[in-house]
């Protein structure tokens, strides 16, 4: 298959079609997601929570998101391969140059950030120097303490035009990609028409460009009650290969989510 690049991306939105992300953070992993069809893979700070047993992504360090990166980047195929920058490196314009760069050496092809308009300088500064950015929005879980835990943003008006907003200047600023985390589904295809770039989501509805799950939730090994928003695809598919294809093609064909998944 053909590398996915942000083009791609870009082609796939212009063309109203879906496509698929799901965490990886080994080789192994990575290459069957790819092998499985998946677009997007994402070396996500959640590895803090599925991989290391934290209660948070607080805790994971820049050495350990440039590790699991080096490893997906050898098994991740066609797939384009975005990284998260973890807490505190959006800390400051050139803290998030810095962890930008580490990520991008150690095999990232598209950099993730939380937070909200304020990043806007950073992301500018990024996409000056080549990094292309991916602006998360929403439930942003680096700030599940400010937040009072992991609940649905923008359920009131005044907090879903915030939001609204908030993407529109980061992309102006110049992020690439959008990725909504737990919102109402009428906010996801809101936000999704608003803007050009292609825009993920995850508990963000039906009507984003692309879908993405944590891994460990698709293979059915969440510990604890899952998300609202997680669907176990391994239960039918019975293997990991299967789990990753059939996941790959329920967003494919928009079965995936469905409204027991939305808010």
């Amino acid at each position: 298959m053909k590398p996915v690049t942000l083009s791609t991306l870009q082609a796939y939105k212009r063309a109203g079609e879906t496509f698929s992300c799901l965490t990886a953070y080994d080789a192994s992993f990575a290459q069957a997601a790819s092998h499985a069809g998946i677009d997007v893979l994402l070396v996500g700070d959640s590895l803090g929570m599925v991989l290391q047993g934290h209660t948070s992504t607080l805790p994971v360090t820049v050495d350990d998101i440039c590790y699991h990166t080096r490893c997906a980047a050898r098994g991740k195929g066609h797939s384009l391969l975005m990284v998260d920058l973890p807490f505190m490196s959006n800390a400051s314009t050139q803290r998030m140059l810095e962890d930008g760069a580490a990520l991008m050496r150690a095999g990232a092809e598209l950099v993730k950030v939380e937070g909200e308009a304020w990043m806007a300088e950073g992301i500018r500064e990024l996409t000056r120097r080549g990094v292309p950015v991916c602006a998360h929005l929403g439930l942003t879980p680096q700030a599940v303490y400010q937040l009072g835990g992991y609940k649905v943003q923008g359920r009131d008006t005044v907090q879903a035009e915030r939001i609204l907003q908030d993407a529109k200047v980061l992309v102006e600023a110049g992020a690439s990609v959008i990725l909504l985390e737990c919102v109402p589904a009428s906010l996801g295809k809101a936000i999704t028409d608003a803007l050009d770039v292609p825009v993920i989501g995850i508990g963000a509805g039906p009507d984003t460009d692309g879908q993405i799950l944590v891994m460990h939730d698709v293979l059915g090994v969440t510990h604890g009650r899952p998300p609202r928003f997680v669907k176990n695809f391994m239960a039918d598919a019975g293997n990991i290969q299967g789990a990753f294809q059939d996941f790959h093609e329920a967003v494919k064909t928009r079965t995936f989510p469905a409204p027991e998944h939305c808010f």
